[in-house]
């Protein structure tokens, strides 16, 4: 068994689960403990269960209930240095023993899953994705990427499903209610990762054997989900894809999405 669930994606919350037969970590806990610990149950799994939480980086969305959940069900968390760094009213909440480091792109265990840390263009202390491989199967978390770059996309090849970031559409963006220095924060180098972008990605991802896309971290007032599938499918057909090949699913931003068997 290899199983990904979304529990929360989006602009407001991202909480994710991964879980094999012995294991099961969260990446992420950016929605209240609560809302985690019942988006949980809804899929018949005992908070008490989770191995571990990895953090991809310190922005609010991510780690808004991790210190609660990590104090209330014992749970050990796993960021690199310079997150933990930057997070100190979260920290703060977590008992010592389950304060646990890790280096960017140095490969590390959890229970049955093997775990690899890649960095990511982002403004945050110093963010990160993950490739996580059980009986050599690969699935990868990539989200909040400012750009996509070659050493990205290579870290992401030979996944057999990703859960990417597909946060904007630039027209969209360009007439929202946002302040224009926000605007300028998203669609630059350091903020997301625009429909096409995606589109774009998950075609040279099917060169190496991609089965399944989830598109995440969609934006509430710069996005919506129809729009952000439409353009991934008319990336791939423009880019001769076969789109049978391929499942596209979007994620919820509210509540558990559908059940991704990976084996």
């Amino acid at each position: 068994m290899f199983n990904f669930y979304s529990l929360y994606s989006g602009s407001s919350g991202n909480s994710l689960l991964v879980e094999t037969s012995n294991t099961k970590i969260l990446i992420d806990a950016g929605e209240s403990s609560k809302k985690i610990s019942s988006a949980l149950s809804s899929l018949d799994i005992n908070p008490n269960d989770i191995d571990a939480i990895l953090v991809t980086h310190e922005h609010n969305d991510h780690i808004r209930g991790l210190g609660t959940f990590s104090k209330k069900y014992n749970v050990p968390v796993f960021a690199n240095t310079k997150t933990w760094d930057a997070m100190p009213e979260q920290s703060i909440k977590i008992n010592e023993k389950n304060i646990k480091s890790f280096t960017i792109e140095e490969n590390f265990e959890i229970g049955d899953l093997k775990i690899h840390p890649f960095k990511i263009p982002h403004d945050a202390a110093n963010p990160c994705g993950f490739n996580i491989i059980h009986n050599n199967k690969k699935i990868s978390i990539a989200t909040d990427i400012g750009h996509m770059t070659s050493n990205i996309a290579h870290k992401l090849e030979d996944s057999i499903f990703v859960l990417l970031e597909s946060n904007y559409d630039p027209d969209v963006l360009k007439y929202s209610r946002y302040p224009y220095l926000l605007k300028q924060r998203i669609a630059g180098p350091n903020g997301h990762l625009a429909n096409i972008d995606a589109g774009k990605t998950i075609s040279f991802l099917m060169n190496s054997g991609l089965k399944e896309v989830m598109l995440g971290h969609l934006s509430k007032e710069n996005n919506f989900p129809e729009l952000a599938y439409k353009t991934v499918v008319n990336e791939l057909i423009e880019n001769k894809m076969d789109c049978d090949k391929i499942k596209i699913k979007v994620a919820n931003r509210s509540f558990p999405s559908e059940l991704i068997r990976v084996g």
